[in-house]
């Protein structure tokens, strides 16, 4: 997220105070955080600066888990004041230090659910005062303390966290309730000790570790710190461990105690919180991934870790991109994470062997490739590749959910399956055919084929999959015009239309005359309806998951193209928008549950794109339609 656009400062006392809390919900109780670290933070300084003495300065938090009943801790288990660079560190040392010799223990700063175990009962932090007793985790918990791995078998205070190689082998196969895997140690972690039952786990060999604080710990004086810090953070960053930052604490636990706390942390001991979100790698390989309209570039990466998470793929965007880079295969590029959203590569570095990433033949169908401005494309119309994103795309805007990309594949191998007319002839019997469909799901799926029968003008335009025309500009068109007309209209009159203008105009010019006998296919197959002056409005919409802007951010723009913003996913939700559509948050789920439209970040934002009426003029750089050359 760019510092520019997240200014603290100009927020209210009550705009803080209703920020804050709600992403203390986000982080702490749903585990779908929307901001970094490092913004949050900012925001309880702002704060603090108008109201220093504000409780939710001084609240503790943790994750939620499944417990046993509460756990009164005989010393309180406080938070750490935070610092974000070597000079805020330097200045908490220096306010207390008794000189520059005074000496320092620098220790990593874990990523999981802070804990202790007395040597019978197992408890989180909770509120400082009062934790969560999970004692009944402990047959999934390996203790990691001075001279000792195993089973815990004696008191310590550290935090559970699921180690980096755990992550990569264990829980590669082990499976969520849903049936999907884990997307990141942290959230791991927060699910296996968020379940009341761990039998499943315990079979399919689950594991989390208890890390002992004092299990890693580097001494150095004060004086020294500076020019080890460079080295320290090199160290930590290769543990095999998921961290979020170091901690620093006076090395002389009694001097540190007669510093006394805060109602929030310990004076004697500060955390430096990592904001970096890029790593260096290799690109190892260039997959080339297609769309409805284009092929894709994919980067194949020797696996680098950004944030705890580790990175294997990046995207490329598009083939100008990949020009503009200059990226070959063999460079050294720099892979950024922000917000947790796809990784990409903003960065490339020549590397002593390279080899062109570039290729000039579709990978399906060996035609040879044209450039449309940015995009790479296979102007092959029976391309089999391009026919599955072109129906996977024309499925998606009749809303037909439970018809995913492998069953539409089979479909068309097994059933002949190649335009959206020919899955309204399909029967059950056509579905039985096809792996891990039974009787019920397959009559499920065609009665969801049938329903999509009943369709509005506008869907069936942006079905076609006419360059720049989705439901929006669709929806536009349709209230100038019927259906009909709009197939009869001369280029001028339609680009005279708000918002149209004559780049789109003749491409739906030449498309509907293309595609016209397509078209009557699909009228004989389905019932239409018309917009018309129906006064239709746009669908609620919802956003989840972490997110590279501030959700206010997004909410004010789908308000800009016609939707509906609101805060929870239930059975009148019309669109549900996902940092990551593969996760199992609660609006993921009740979404899943309500048939509600699912659509990627990236998605959403490519069709509002797509459908924005302003400035109807399009041009090679905003994706028109532009004549295709060689590549």
């Amino acid at each position: 997220m760019d510092t520019k656009n997240f200014i603290a400062d100009k927020l209210s006392l009550q705009e803080l105070v209703e920020l804050i809390k709600y992403h203390n919900r986000r982080y702490w109780q749903l585990g779908e955080p929307e901001i970094e670290d490092v913004r949050y933070d900012e925001l309880l300084r702002a704060l603090a600066r108008l109201q220093p003495d504000h409780p939710l300065l001084t609240e503790i938090h943790t994750p939620a888990v499944a417990a046993d009943g509460k756990v009164h801790h005989p010393e309180p288990m406080l938070s750490l004041d935070k610092a974000y660079s070597l000079e805020e560190v330097l200045e908490w040392a220096k306010k207390y230090a008794r000189s520059d010799d005074e000496p320092l223990l620098v220790e990593p700063k874990y990523d999981g659910i802070s804990a202790r175990f007395d040597g019978r009962i197992l408890s989180t932090r909770g509120d400082g005062e009062t934790g969560e007793d999970i004692t009944s985790k402990l047959p999934l918990v390996e203790l990691e303390a001075p001279g000792y791995r195993g089973k815990p078998d004696r008191p310590a205070r550290g935090e559970i966290v699921i180690r980096d190689d755990d992550f990569q082998t264990l829980y590669s196969h082990i499976r969520k309730r849903d049936g999907g895997h884990y997307k990141n140690s942290r959230n791991a972690v927060a699910g296996v000790m968020g379940l009341k039952e761990i039998d499943e786990m315990l079979l399919q060999g689950a594991r989390v570790t208890l890390v002992d604080y004092n299990l890693i710990s580097h001494r150095v004086t004060l004086a020294e710190l500076p020019g080890k810090w460079d080295a320290l953070l090199a160290e930590m960053a290769a543990l095999p461990y998921p961290q979020d930052g170091v901690v620093i604490k006076f090395a002389d636990a009694a001097f540190a105690r007669s510093l006394g706390t805060t109602a929030h942390h310990p004076r004697g001991e500060i955390a430096f919180k990592f904001t970096n979100i890029r790593r260096k790698t290799k690109l190892i390989g260039v997959e080339w991934s297609f769309g409805k309209n284009c092929l894709t570039p994919v980067a194949l990466l020797e696996p680098v870790d950004i944030s705890g998470i580790t990175i294997r793929r990046a995207t490329l965007h598009n083939v100008q991109n990949l020009l503009e880079l200059d990226a070959e295969i063999g460079d050294t590029v720099t892979v950024e994470r922000a917000g947790d959203v796809i990784p990409c590569i903003v960065a490339c570095e020549p590397g002593a062997e390279r080899r062109s990433a570039l290729i000039d033949h579709c990978p399906c169908c060996n035609t040879l490739l044209v450039r449309r401005g940015p995009e790479l494309c296979c102007p092959n119309p029976e391309c089999r590749e391009t026919e599955l994103q072109r129906l996977a795309a024309a499925v998606r805007s009749l809303g037909i959910e439970r018809l995913g990309e492998p069953t539409l594949r089979k479909l068309m191998e097994k059933s002949g399956v190649r335009h959206l007319a020919d899955l309204f002839e399909l029967k059950v019997t056509d579905i039985l055919r096809l792996d891990k469909f039974a009787e019920k799901s397959a009559a499920n799926l065609i009665e969801e084929i049938r329903k999509a029968r009943n369709v509005k003008d506008y869907q069936l335009l942006a079905a076609l999959n006419i360059p720049n025309i989705g439901p929006n500009v669709a929806k536009v068109i349709f209230e100038h015009c019927s259906l009909d007309e709009l197939r009869r209209m001369p280029e001028e009159k339609l680009s005279a239309i708000p918002g149209i203008g004559p780049e789109r105009a003749r491409a739906l010019v030449r498309e509907l005359a293309l595609q016209s006998e397509y078209l009557d296919e699909l009228l004989a197959a389905v019932h239409l309806s018309s917009s018309a002056g129906s006064g239709e409005k746009r669908p609620t919409i919802c956003f989840t998951g972490k997110m590279p802007e501030k959700r206010s951010y997004y909410e004010k723009l789908a308000s800009a193209h016609g939707y509906t913003p609101v805060s929870d996913a239930n059975s009148s939700l019309g669109l549900l928008v996902a940092a990551d559509p593969g996760e199992a948050s609660s609006k993921l789920k009740n979404a899943r549950k309500f048939g509600t439209r699912i659509l990627s970040l990236e998605e959403f934002l490519k069709e509002i794109e797509n459908d924005s009426p302003a400035g109807g003029n399009d041009s090679a750089g905003s994706g028109g339609v532009i004549q295709d050359t060689l590549f």
